[in-house]
């Protein structure tokens, strides 16, 4: 019975039912109904995606526009590739359009506003998605938070940071890793690193975002920790990585530590990845490793643009000129993009070696690649035109400019101070402050020269006060440039105290100690901060012992300027410049032991120059050796060039101090034939915020009356000091009564007189002479101090002269 039946069963299991007949034109799948799926939608969709992919983006919209139905994947389409051509607009009127949108559609929206740095636009369009009841993802996320690059957004990351964790993707890696390079590049480095601290995996991306985000914000220290961190935990370094941490080694300014990186980019073989060489590039043109990167940049197998960046700026940046336009000219024979060429090193370039003929040549190539429209490269135009004397160039390219940073500013007003045009430098810097752009170090530097220059006190005081308030103080750059105009405007005591309250201290505000002291004549004082920094663990450079030597020559320390000058080569390696040649020869000069300056020129590797043979003449001057003095001057009369009349006015005056007026009627004449005219002497003191500038024998000023009475009255009074006029400083051939007279009246003497019947008793006074005092007038302001119970004091072409209590601070030495 049982066996009958399974047979029965089996029969039943064989049997098949008769197919029904289907008809294909009205066959249907049952999915295409359920999702309303349309072939005909889908077939336009393949069309304009070959489209797309063709890179025929018009011809795709043309085929979009014609489709009789289309759907949100046709939608998307096309606005995903007028994201990625850049064409925001056009993707945001699809978009505005779309009837249904999915998280993609928003999402890629939001993706084109983050790709153009629109980060604030990309917020928006977040918010209005959630209004919408559209439930971001995480890929929404971190597309929205890949565009966060703006300090002023991180209230908008936080409130982005509170969505993820409602929406429970804290945990997701993508997303915390965008978090904390969104925080990082809004420099909320604190959240970063408490987020961090809280996820529950980390990768590469994770270290990376922020070591960045340290060595961006100069954590040097924490960066490089990170990176170490790294390393232990056994996450292997990517490209990025070892740029990130490069760069914060750049801030550490220890050479060893880039060595060692590099050495561990060979060991994971990163050393082929151009990336990661131009980050080594970096490095070793900004620790003085000019060999390493040049080696390093002939062995890269693949060079691009922004190698060759680096390294035509590094050869820049370390004096190396020549190299460098050497490989910007080679780099004009490759393919890179003209437009990224390093146009703004190269008129710097241009700008510093005065060659106005490059700079030209670089300008018509930024012309031709329209670099010039970048603000980098107009703001290095403005500076090479001005530093080349052609300020009609540099203020047409200045006034064209739509908009201004403090860095064209900053150009144009530096070129005018470092020409000597420091009035011109104030009214530009008042003109930034009038347009409401603020001035960084480097304005408040260039300033701080002019009023340096102008011996403008008070408006340094001000500057200072500019300098606290914009929280520069902290920095060595602000703090070496204030303490050198209190130094030039004669105030070594508030120099002394800038440096006192500077809170790091580096080579540079050391070499600014060193120079106020040299530049006050202190010699003392010179040397004491000398041995003062090295003592401080700082090695001096060429700056310091310029800086000495100049004390030496300026206070008579002979001895002492031969030691310092032999230790730059015995002791510090330092080979000398010309500019330390000719310190010491005027130290040796002026000494007295000519015999010995002029075997030291005969051995030095330069030729002896104008400055040289200038401090010749006027040591030859000083010690009536009318000999060396004759030799001195054939040298500079016959020199092709000369930067004034000065020599022949030091020989003249020579041969007007021994009598020998013939020989003055031949130099004077001589001195017209070759066109030079001998520079005017004045003075300027400056009385309550104003400038006044006197002549000798000057009846110009409106209280001239009063300034005359003034001299007269203390003319009796000296007298009576013993004070005798020194005739032979009144260099014309005329009666001694005649003479002594003119004396009363020199630029600096009216200079004193004005100020002394223009300023409360006992107020110290500053006066600046463009030329060299004589010796009467240095005599005349001594007994004047002691007379009139005041510091006077004098700043001539040469030194500072502190005059008190009938002394002056050279000692009779200068």
């Amino acid at each position: 019975m049982s066996f009958r039946r399974t047979r029965a069963l089996q029969r039943l299991g064989t049997f098949q039912s008769p197919k029904p007949s289907i008809n294909p034109q009205t066959f249907i799948d049952a999915r295409i109904v359920k999702t309303g799926f349309d072939p005909n939608t889908c077939r336009s969709n393949f069309k304009v995606r070959d489209a797309l992919q063709r890179g025929d983006l018009s011809h795709a919209r043309g085929l979009f526009d014609e489709m009789p139905q289309r759907n949100t994947i046709s939608t998307n389409l096309m606005i995903s590739s007028y994201v990625k051509a850049g064409n925001i607009s056009d993707a945001r009127g699809l978009f505005d359009a779309m009837v249904q949108r999915t998280a993609v559609s928003w999402t890629i929206l939001i993706g084109g506003y983050s790709k153009n740095n629109e980060f604030g636009e990309a917020f928006k369009l977040f918010a209005e998605m959630n209004r919408w009841g559209t439930e971001p993802d995480y890929v929404t996320f971190a597309t929205l938070l890949s565009g966060c690059s703006e300090l002023d957004s991180a209230i908008e990351v936080v409130q982005v940071h509170a969505h993820i964790i409602k929406l429970g993707y804290e945990s997701t890696l993508m997303v915390c890793n965008s978090l904390i390079d969104s925080y990082c590049k809004t420099q909320r480095l604190d959240l970063a690193h408490q987020l961090y601290e809280e996820i529950p995996r980390r990768d590469t991306v994770t270290f990376n975002a922020l070591i960045t985000g340290y060595s961006k914000d100069g954590l040097n220290d924490e960066a490089i920790k990170l990176f170490m961190e790294m390393q232990n935990s056994g996450h292997k370094p990517s490209d990025f990585t070892f740029a990130a941490v490069l760069c914060a080694g750049i801030g550490l300014e220890e050479k060893v530590f880039g060595q060692q990186v590099h050495g561990l980019v060979v060991k994971t073989n990163f050393v082929r990845n151009v990336f990661v060489g131009n980050a080594l590039l970096d490095f070793y043109s900004k620790h003085d490793g000019m060999v390493e990167a040049r080696t390093l940049f002939d062995e890269m197998p693949e060079l691009d643009g922004v190698s060759y960046n680096i390294i035509i700026t590094g050869l820049a940046w370390n004096g190396q000129l020549k190299e460098s336009l050497y490989l910007f000219r080679k780099l004009q024979f490759t393919e890179f993009d003209r437009r990224q060429f390093p146009y703004s090193t190269m008129l710097s370039v241009a700008a510093v070696t005065s060659n106005f003929e490059l700079g030209r040549k670089i300008h018509t190539q930024a012309i031709v690649t329209t670099a010039d429209s970048e603000i980098l490269v107009a703001n290095a135009l403005v500076d090479m035109y001005a530093k080349c004397g052609r300020f009609k160039e540099a203020n047409s390219i200045f006034s064209d400019l739509s908009q201004r940073s403090a860095v064209t500013w900053t150009a144009m007003i530096s070129a005018y101070v470092q020409n000597g045009l420091h009035e011109e430098g104030l009214k530009l810097f008042n003109e930034m402050r009038r347009a409401n752009v603020g001035g960084d170090q480097a304005t408040l530097a260039s300033i701080l020269k002019a009023s340096a220059n102008l011996a403008s006190l008070s408006l340094g005081k001000q500057l200072h006060s500019s300098i606290i308030k914009s929280g520069f103080m902290s920095s060595v750059f602000s703090g070496s440039a204030l303490l050198d105009m209190y130094a030039k405007c004669g105030s070594l005591r508030d120099s002394l105290q800038t440096f006192q309250e500077m809170p790091k201290r580096n080579p540079v505000s050391w070499n600014a100690l060193i120079s106020a002291y040299a530049q006050n004549g202190d010699g003392e004082g010179t040397l004491r901060s000398f041995e003062h920094m090295v003592g401080s663990g700082f090695e001096p450079d060429s700056v310091s012992f310029l800086s000495v030597l100049t004390a030496c020559s300026r206070c008579g320390l002979l001895d002492e300027g031969l030691n310092y000058f032999n230790s730059m080569t015995s002791v510090y390696k330092l080979v000398p410049k010309k500019e330390h040649y000719a310190s010491i020869i005027d130290v040796l000069c002026r000494g007295g032991r000519f015999d010995e300056a002029e075997k030291l020129m005969a051995r030095m590797p330069v030729e002896p120059d104008e400055i040289i043979w200038s401090s010749v003449l006027n040591a030859s001057r000083i010690h009536k050796n009318q000999e060396m003095a004759m030799k001195a001057a054939n040298q500079l009369f016959n020199m092709a060039e000369l930067r004034d009349a000065a020599p022949y006015v030091n020989m003249s005056n020579i041969y007007a101090a021994a009598g020998q007026w013939d020989n003055v009627g031949k130099v004077k004449k001589a001195m017209r034939e070759r066109g030079l005219r001998k520079t005017p002497a004045y003075s300027w003191v400056e009385i309550k915020h104003k400038v006044h500038t006197f002549t000798a024998n000057d009846k110009s000023h409106p209280k001239m009356g009063e300034i005359r009475k003034k001299i007269d009255a203390l003319g009796m009074l000296m007298e009576k000091e013993g004070y005798e006029p020194d005739t032979s400083c009144a260099l014309h051939n005329e009666e001694e009564e005649i003479k002594a007279e003119s004396l009363k009246y020199h630029s600096e003497r009216l200079a004193i007189a004005f100020a002394l019947i223009s300023t409360p008793e006992g107020s110290p006074i500053l006066v600046m002479k463009n030329l060299r005092a004589c010796t009467d007038c240095h005599a005349a302001i001594k007994i004047i101090s002691k007379i009139v119970d005041r510091e006077i004091t004098v700043r001539d072409s040469s030194r500072f002269h502190h005059f008190r209590d009938g002394f002056c601070s050279c000692g009779d030495f200068w």
